[in-house]
């Protein structure tokens, strides 16, 4: 290490406490010779813990290592001369200090590096002499007085570096004199330690900011300096402030004694202000004698502006306000101070930071404090705050142990979200003016908001309660339901009237029914306030009292008019019927006609105003933003007042734009409603009433249902469903459209061939000069500006290994400039063009030079290379040749072609046959040249081929050339005298190769580059230049930003043995990235320079292998490289800019470059478990802590934060774990170290706490957040300037706060599944977020990559919410935050991230599972609810169906087949059906046909794939995009997502209903691997096998019992469409499972399977062990489900038993009899059965031990009853055959409903009565919160109880008997096609690519030769 890091949980290794302060920096002694040394042995411990660490990141670590070491070692050589003998004892002295500190090598890597040091005394043959202390001293001596010289270059890190070697020289020398040590030196050491104290402890992040007088290159930029001294200005304005006997070195310091914030934390922000103030003052413009006022302010606007906005709210008065008599110097002092003093506050506020107007208050108050210091002119800190760690002890810990306490309460999420108070609640107190009384300051911990003691009482919720309820629906979105409710009431009466026709409207009888419309308003207005009074009340107790009787009055108002408008509609009415009869009656038989007119007009006003409002957007903003009291008072009754969620209208032309679209969509989708779904039920509903009842044959439930009713609603209820639901189709097609047409006016895709590439890369340079580059001042400038950022490009494709040797010398274009007279293009552009002109003059004749130049120059470019290759060659050949009578013959032809060019006689001066001779000379010695020669023997080679090539064109090629060719000496041959010093030089190769393309490359080029994802990436960044984007501006003045990418325990980068190890079919990743990436693993290996036949070289370069499949996976290190590109593209440009500034930095570019990309870039990995892996013993662990700490040394800018965990040993005696958040650079140099009020992750959910514990260190104005599984590429990198400025641009109404980012997923190549979610997520996050942008305005934050405005977000809660579970979709909570805090949301697809997706079934499901549980836990949450209120109707609309909206109406999809299906049971079992088809008075069954298959309108469905086509054909064509839309077919992509509706509808319904929304880590890696049957088993049971097992039952009787009376046509157009959603349901997890039928693993999987589910070990065993712990896991979520959803299970569960009601009445056995004694009788059936089964089960548990025979004749005689009951029947009852059948499928259905009540009856007990009792008999009276010890001795007890009471072992074994049923029937099927080998080879076929199926299948077949030839022998 540089520098000794506090101690942390982890030892220190022996080896780093041996080298300590001396040893450590050993690695730096340079300056004595071979102590350097001490650094290459440094490598041998480091090596050898990575090597230990099971090889995952020992080689890459140990080769970082090496290389640096030899580095060291080399300087160290350099200087033995002058003092060789001293240093050599340097080592010696390393390898005793080890040795006394570890005798034996017990710790890790000592062994490795006692080893090392061993040979290196050996090879030294050291000898301790007599003067080595002499000479050691005087070296020392001269060493020291040095000193002062080298101090001049004042560069921190040298002077870290010199000062620890003068440590460790002394440290030396005192051992080898014993201590006998010169005075001279002892002061020597004195000094040295006194003066390098500062260095050896002072650690610093980015500036150096507290070295006195450092020369680093960021420090000397101006805007650094200037800025810091400012900081410290405040001492000299405030000089009374100053506390004497305390160091201060600038307000921060002062403020850190002031209110006891920590060292570390004031550390970090002096250094995050410091940049702040640095990057803003680039571009702000400075007042004269004020160069910083503009910066401050700005700085302060951004910091404050939340504050201000929570003051005006709460009308509060700022703390921050400064008099306007101070200077304004002074003014912008105090400005410093208060951002110093919130700064300071947010660093140490740890998850309170989620809580953005706590910190209002804190700062508020803290503020106060600060102004009666400055007022008093006297330092004085607060009462209590005197202490380093006040601050956090007094005001941060008292909040953060009411966070704990309300995580405690939650149970890890499983209790109900108004059990307790989430960050949300908490922070919304704050939003009330009586937080000042309640919580005062010092906190109050007396006040109801704080715990006292053990009380864990329920306290009230705030503003909202979030209630597990689908009714959440209706009450957030109640418009959107009233306006298609209403719709529908309208289509309906107009479709009902004599004409069915629109027109009929106008008639007045008509016109009159559509007013009653309003009266069904009123009922949903109704519904709506009641459900908002019901899920409010249980925040009534903290909410203020306007908002409670706002309510109340709703609710009387909303009860007036059900009353109101429903009387004066019926007294409107002449001779009412029905209800409105009865009204007019009860009011005296009152008529008049326009009283409910009047009653309509009085009831819209509210209405009227709210669209006249709309068309106002300003003026509606500002009254919602307004905090005047009378604008308070009038918007009271339109909405509840709260602090967010006002003022979010748009601009004009946004509202036109989305009004526009959604009313274009409105109107199809009610016109299609109207008239293919509505109007043609009419008819046949009209003519089904007209009839009598049907003839039922079965016992009627309701006898008295009039006119058909129950068929009509069997009719209409699918119909219904339908109509809310498909208007998620209409808006697939219509974002379809819009969003096609918006990304071809915004150039998407306009280059996607490299066809068009080439057409348009000419006009490339100037492109990129209007946008990405400063402007230049020539035409040579621009092109000189791209071809640097094109190179960069081409060799990050070379580095990447998309693109071979030769086809990058294609792409590069020339690095440097030339004398040329034409541009040089790159040599794709000009292939094959020289070899065509030398063909045309080869074939050309004398008198023909005219014709020969016109066809050369047709072709400009080909006229351009022929110039270009003469010149050049012209140019090589001067340089090349040393003597001067060898240039002059090369003159002399060149004047002799000049001469003939000139007097157009080339022809008849020139043989033409011969220039192919001259060409292919010419070749051959340019590819010597660029072969860099490293012997005689091919400088020799050089000099034959260049004589060759002067002798064929003098003599063959010249007609009067021997002349020119002559040798004057004939001793000195010409052309021998070489430069063969250029040949090495990159400018000379880089004109050889050039020269050589040009000349031999006789194709096009046109497949140049073959990798597609290179084609793809140059395409989209050619095509990016001419889209629209804000000028570049200089890298100095650019925005600056962070990148912040959370880690958890994912792969850094894969090992050696992960990459090799084989699964169970032979195929390593290694093998499997081998296949999938072809050509670049053959890239690859030509890098490396290694055959790819050569297997041990192969093997011995597998750090390179390892890295290059890590960049190929989901791993850090893919990300972190991808993203430190950023950092490289910064240098570069920086570079570029100083270059067209023509600045004179004195050969300094590259440090300045460095130092400004540093304060411009900034990365940090949020490495949460980081200190976890270093302490571990763990292989695994141990190894993700080495690779991660070698990408810091691989990238000296990567930063990593981590929670550090202590145990501290406190005053009494008790030991406290205490955290910190601890950020580290370089070799793990601890940088900062903050401590922390708790464990931050155990509150709330774990990635948004590891986000916001890191977000402390993340520097600049924007921050990036990357997850873990993205990439970046350098191209893109470059266009980040761009899409900053962004911030700087007005888009609609304000400027952006999140700059939205396509993606493009690179895991689409590895299956056909990552396939199908490519494009999938390709949809989404290019067309559908372009729509969603513009014009729909309703993008939000979905992941990853956007850019937030950092102030923005940090001063409103952050990048993400964390509260447990509600908050399990983190990511989009952030862009709901912004937009409900008036931000503004953008999405810019110039620039594009790499993303990787799942790319196995079972982690797709996990993801699609997760993803549907976070929008279940969406659907409850206050933000939708507040954005469905406050959005004005049409943008709720957008935010409906593009959120929560999508997963309700997939939910809504599947009910609709579960409706269409249990209607169409009720129809045949009742017999309705038969007779009304049957009728003879129904001429046409068409009408009637096409209701039955209402269904079929799902096939619209398809429709939704209508924006993954269009925009894979902007971008590839549309051809492409159907091609591949064919394919998908192919490959089974429909079964894919109808598998995945399954998906969704199950987690959505199940976290809405039960809760269980849990984050289901879906793995990372490359999947393949065969899941076995019991697994898949596992996953699907219940989300997918029961309901489509539940769907077959339906079909088959559906079939069974209609198919004497319907025709099968008619049966399959119904049911064709609902058999393939069974199918898929069924068979989807195997079809996609990998080697799935296989015959051996089929068999394999039959013996698992079997093998889980007889495993009878229930308690202590996991899930995958056994069928009995899987089976109560799987119950898991009826435990905290409430009363209520119980309830609305056991009501669903009921229509289990109309199978056995229906069927049992058609059995032959009853013979028609239609009494209801018939169905009592099939429950006595049951009974025996079960009784008879419970008997055998006591029997087996009493006498299968001792009584085994006793138990085989218990089983005889029960057997033999029940043999005899069935002959029986059949006998002397006509009991059929097919009677058995039609049972089975009657008495499976009841079963399984026996099952599903029997799991409800245990948690409906606990709720009711347990629970109950556990209140009362609480001694705290909290009854289940309580986690006293008491309550859990009384839950244990209960729950033993439980589990004795009733028959629960016969009900287990009834479900082990049911899922045996259905195991083996879903197994049946996969066993079968197993037989057939050509199966398993189309379904490999199917799932990966043909390389991949090929290598596969050769694997398979060596495989078995060579286990077939081991069982032969």
């Amino acid at each position: 290490m540089a520098y000794k890091s506090p101690p942390t949980p982890a030892p220190r290794p022996l080896v780093e406490q041996a080298l300590g302060d001396g040893g450590n920096g050993g690695g730096g002694v340079d300056v004595g010779g071979s102590a350097a040394e001490a650094e290459a042995g440094r490598a041998g411990p480091h090596a050898g813990v990575a090597e230990a660490a099971g090889g995952r990141g020992g080689r890459w670590g140990a080769g970082a290592r090496r290389r640096r070491a030899r580095g060291h070692a080399l300087r160290a050589r350099r200087g033995r001369g002058r003092a060789a003998q001293p240093a050599r004892c340097v080592p010696l002295y390393a390898f005793k200090k080890v040795q006394r500190m570890d005798p034996s090598s017990t710790q890790r890597g000592v062994r490795q590096f006692k080893t090392y040091m061993s040979i290196k005394l050996d090879q030294d043959d050291i000898q301790v002499l007599g003067n080595d202390a002499n000479e050691i001293q005087e070296f020392y001596k001269k060493y020291c007085a040095s000193m002062s010289q080298i101090s001049e270059k004042r560069n921190f890190e040298e002077m870290a570096r010199y000062y620890q070697v003068a440590s460790s020289l002394y440290e030396v020398l005192r051992d080898v004199t014993n201590n006998k040590v010169d005075p001279q030196v002892i002061r020597f050491a004195e000094m040295i330690e006194e003066k390098g104290h500062h260095f050896k402890n002072y650690k610093y992040n980015i500036i150096p900011i507290n070295f006195p007088g450092s020369s680093e290159a960021i420090v000397e930029l101006p805007e650094v300096l200037h800025n810091f001294d400012n900081l410290t200005l405040f001492l000299l304005v405030h000089e009374n402030l100053q506390q004497g006997d305390k160091s201060i070195r600038d307000l921060l310091d002062w403020l850190s004694l002031a209110f006891g914030f920590q060292k570390s934390n004031v550390e970090n922000q002096r250094e995050n202000m410091v940049l702040l103030l640095a990057n803003i003052s680039t571009r702000t413009a400075a007042q004269e004698g004020q160069p910083l006022v503009g910066t401050v302010n700005e700085l302060w606007k951004k910091i404050f502006g939340n504050y201000k906005s929570w003051c005006r709210y709460l009308h509060v008065s700022y703390n921050i306000m400064i008099s306007h008599d101070v200077t304004e110097h002074k003014k912008q002092q105090l400005k410093l101070l208060h951002i110093g003093l919130y700064l300071l506050i947010w660093g140490e506020a740890s998850n309170v930071r989620f809580m953005p107007e706590c910190l209002c208050y804190i700062f508020h108050h803290m503020a106060k404090q600060l102004h009666d210091m400055l007022d008093e002119n006297y330092f004085r800190p607060p009462p209590g705050f005197e202490e380093e760690g006040s601050f956090l002890k007094k005001v941060i810990e008292p909040i953060f142990k009411v966070l704990q306490k309300e995580a405690q309460k939650s149970r890890g999420g499983t209790a109900g979200h108004s059990a307790w108070r989430n960050y949300d609640d908490l922070n919304e107190l704050f939003w009330s003016e009586s937080c000042f009384t309640k919580l005062k300051w010092p906190w109050d911990l007396t006040s109801n908001f704080f715990y006292q003691g053990r009380g864990t009482a329920r306290k009230s919720k705030t503003n909202f309660v979030e209630v597990r309820t689908f009714l959440h629906i209706f009450r957030s979105f109640d418009r959107m339901w009233m306006f298609f409710i209403l719709a529908f009431q309208a289509m309906l009466i107009v479709s009902w009237s004599s004409s069915g026709s629109l027109s009929v409207i106008t008639d007045g009888s008509v016109f009159r029914n559509v007013l009653s419309i309003f009266i069904t308003a009123a009922l949903l207005n109704f519904i709506k306030v009641t459900l908002d009074i019901l899920f409010t009340v249980q925040a009534w107790g903290s909410m203020e009292w306007t908002k409670i009787i706002r309510y109340l009055l709703k609710f009387i108002v909303a009860i007036a008019w059900v009353i109101i408008l429903p009387v004066t509609y019926s007294s409107s009415i002449k001779y009412p019927s029905g209800a409105g009869k009865i009204l007019n009656s009860l009011i005296g038989n009152w008529y008049n006609q326009s009283i409910y007119n009047v009653a309509i007009v009085i009831y819209m006003i509210p209405n009227i105003l709210a669209a006249l409002f709309f068309l106002l957007p300003q003026l509606q903003n500002f009254m919602e933003r307004s905090n005047s009291r009378v604008f308070v008072l009038l918007m009271w009754w339109i909405q509840p007042r709260l602090y967010v969620g006002r003022g979010m209208h748009e601009d004009i032309l946004s509202i036109v734009k989305y009004v526009f679209f959604w009313a274009v969509l409105l109107i199809s989708k009610l016109a299609f409603s109207f008239y293919v779904e509505i109007s043609p039920l009419i008819d046949p509903t009209k003519f089904i009433l007209d009839q009598r009842v049907g003839n039922y044959e079965w016992h009627q439930i309701f006898p008295f249902l009039p006119r058909n009713l129950g068929v009509v609603i069997t009719i209409w209820a699918p119909i219904v469903l339908v109509y809310f639901m498909d208007i998620q189709i209409w808006y697939a097609i219509f974002s379809t459209a819009f969003g096609g047409v918006s990304g071809a006016l915004s150039h998407v895709g306009e280059i996607r061939t490299l066809g068009m590439f080439r057409a348009r890369f000419k006009s490339m340079p100037e492109a990129f000069s209007k946008c990405i580059a400063a402007k230049q001042r020539e035409q040579a400038l621009k092109q000189r500006s791209f071809f640097c950022v094109w190179n960069s490009f081409i060799n990050s494709l070379r580095e990447e290994d998309f693109i071979s040797d030769r086809e990058k010398d294609i792409l590069m274009a020339p690095s440097f400039s030339s004398n040329l007279s034409v541009i040089q293009w790159p040599p794709f552009l000009l292939a094959s063009k020289v070899p065509a002109a030398l063909h045309m003059a080869m074939n050309s004749k004398e008198g023909d030079e005219h014709e020969l130049i016109e066809k050369v120059k047709l072709d400009r470019d080909r006229y351009n290379a022929v110039i270009e290759c003469y010149e050049s060659l012209m140019i090589i050949l001067n340089s090349l040749l040393l003597d001067s009578n060898d240039r002059n013959i090369v003159n002399e032809i060149d004047r002799k072609v000049t001469h003939s060019m000139t007097n157009k006689t080339f022809l008849e001066d020139f043989e033409m046959t011969e220039i192919g001779k001259v060409s292919a000379t010419l070749a051959r010695l340019l590819q010597l040249l660029k072969s860099e020669p490293i012997n005689g023997a091919e400088e020799r080679k050089i000099v034959n081929a260049l004589q060759d090539f002067m002798e064929i064109t003098t003599r063959d090629f010249m007609k009067d050339g021997q002349s020119i060719l002559k040798d004057e000496n004939e001793r000195k041959q010409s052309f021998t005298n070489l430069n063969m010093d250029m040949i090495k030089d990159d400018f000379w190769r880089e004109k050889f190769v050039r020269l050589h393309l040009l000349l031999t490359m006789k194709d096009s080029a046109m497949d140049v580059p073959t990798n597609l994802d290179a084609r793809r990436r140059i395409t989209f960044f050619a095509n990016s230049l001419f889209m629209k984007m804000p000028r570049a501006p200089r890298v100095h003045d650019m925005i600056s930003f962070s990148v912040l990418t959370p880690y958890y325990n994912e792969e850094v980068l894969y090992s050696s043995y992960e990459l090799n190890r084989k699964n169970e079919d032979g195929i390593s990743i290694l093998f499997y990235l081998q296949k999938i990436y072809p050509d670049e693993w053959n890239n690859f290996l030509e890098r490396i320079g290694v055959d790819p036949d050569d297997e041990a070289a192969v093997k011995g370069r597998m750090d390179d292998i390892r890295l290059w499949a890590s960049y190929r996976g989901q791993t850090l290190a893919r990300t972190v490289r991808g993203m430190m590109y950023c950092r490289r593209a910064l240098e570069l440009q920086c570079y570029e800019d100083m270059i067209n500034d023509e600045a004179d930095l004195g050969r300094e570019e590259g440090a300045r470059s460095k130092a400004i990309a540093d304060i411009k870039f900034t990365y940090v990995v949020s490495c949460q478990l980081y200190g976890v892996h270093k302490a571990s013993k763990d292989s695994r662990e141990k190894g993700l802590y080495e690779n991660i700490l070698n990408l810091m040394l691989t990238y000296p800018a990567l930063r990593i934060a981590y929670i550090d965990e202590k145990e501290v040993q406190l005053p009494n005696g008790k030991i406290e774990k205490q955290y910190y958040s601890v950020l580290v650079k370089g070799d793990d140099e601890e940088i900062y170290r903050i401590k922390l009020p708790g464990k931050p992750t155990d509150i709330g959910e774990g990635k948004p706490n590891n986000q916001n514990h890191a977000i402390i260190f993340t520097r600049g104005e924007a921050l990036q957040a990357i997850d873990m599984n993205q990439d970046n590429y350098l191209e893109e990198a470059f266009k980040m300037r761009n899409l900053l400025e962004e911030f700087l641009i007005t888009h609609g109404k304000s400027k952006p706060t999140i700059l939205g980012v396509r993606e493009h997923i690179f895991t689409g190549s590895v299956s056909s599944l990552a396939w199908f979610m490519s494009n999938q997520e390709t949809s989404f996050v290019t067309i559908g977020q372009r729509v969603l942008a513009n014009p729909l305005k309703v993008r939000f934050h979905y992941g990853h990559p956007d850019v937030f405005d950092r102030l923005f977000h940090l001063t409103r809660g952050g990048i993400s919410k964390a509260s447990k579970v509600i908050n399990l979709s983190e990511d989009i909570f952030a862009g709901f935050n912004s937009t409900l805090r008036q931000g503004n949301v953008t999405h810019h697809e110039y620039i594009q991230l790499g993303k990787g997706r799942d790319v196995g079934m079972n982690q797709i499901s996990n993801f699609e599972a997760k993803v549907a549980n976070g929008n279940g836990e969406q659907t409850l949450c206050r933000d939708i609810y507040r954005l469905g209120q406050r959005f004005d109707f049409y943008r709720m609309l957008s935010l409906y169906f593009t959120t929560v909206g999508f997963y309700f109406n997939s939910m809504v999809a599947v009910l609709t087949v579960y409706v269409f299906l249990y209607g169409r049971l009720y129809l045949v079992l009742s017999g309705l059906e038969k007779s009304i088809l049957q009728d003879p008075n129904i001429q046409n069954i068409k009408p009637f046909e096409n209701v039955l298959a209402t269904q079929s309108v799902f096939q619209l469905g398809m429709l939704l794939v209508l924006p993954m086509i269009m925009e894979v054909g902007l971008e590839k064509g549309f051809g492409r995009a159907l091609a591949e839309f064919v394919i998908m077919q192919l490959q089974l992509a429909p079964v894919f997502f109808t598998f995945h509706l399954g998906t969704k509808t199950h987690y959505y319904g199940r976290a809405i209903l039960h809760g269980g929304a849990k984050y289901r880590g879906t793995g990372r890696g490359f999947v393949v691997r065969h899941a076995k049957y019991a697994e898949n088993y596992r996953m699907y049971s219940r989300s997918h096998f029961v309901k489509a097992l539940e769907l077959l039952i339906l079909l088959v009787v559906y079939l069974a019992y209609g198919s004497s009376y319907r025709s099968s046509s008619l049966y399959l157009y119904v049911t064709v469409s609902i058999w393939f959603l069974v199918f898929c349901w069924l068979f989807a997890p195997f079809i996609f499972n990998p080697s799935c039928f296989e015959w051996h693993k089929t068999v394999d999987d039959w013996m698992d399977w079997w093998k889980w589910m007889g495993n009878r070990g229930g308690i202590g065993l996991a899930p995958e062990q056994s069928w009995e712990a899987w089976w109560m896991s799987e119950h898991d979520h009826l435990k905290n489900a409430t009363i209520r959803s119980l309830l609305l299970e056991f009501i669903l569960s009921l229509r289990f038993l109309i199978y056995q009601y229906g069927i049992v009445y058609h059995l032959h056995i009853v013979h028609g009899n239609k009494s209801f004694l018939v169905y009592a009788l099939s429950w006595f059936v049951i009974a025996v059965a079960l009784v008879s089964l419970k008997v055998v089960s006591m029997g087996r548990e009493k006498f299968v031990t001792r009584f085994q025979l006793v138990f085989r004749i218990l089983k005889g005689i029960v057997f033999l009853v029940l043999i005899g009951l069935l002959v029986l029947l059949f006998v002397g009852f006509d009991l059929a055959i097919a009677d058995v059948g039609a049972s089975i499928l009657a008495f499976i259905p009841t079963g399984w409903f026996i099952l599903l009540i029997a799991q409800l009856c245990g948690p409906l007990f606990r709720r009711l009565i347990i629970e109950p009792l556990h209140t009362l008999c609480c001694s705290f009276g909290t009854g289940a919160a309580c986690r006293g010890p008491c309550c859990a001795k009384f839950r244990q007890r209960t729950g033993a109880t439980l589990r004795k009471m009733g028959p629960w072992d016969s009900i287990q074994e009834m479900a082990r008997m049911y899922e045996y049923t259905m195991g083996f029937l879903i197994f049946v099927p996969i066993a079968v096609l197993s037989w057939f080998p050509f199966v398993s080879e189309f379904q490999t076929r199917l799932l990966f690519n043909q390389a991949f199926s090929r290598g596969l299948q050769i694997s398979r077949i060596l495989a078995g030769q060579n286990g077939s030839g081991t069982k032969h022998d």
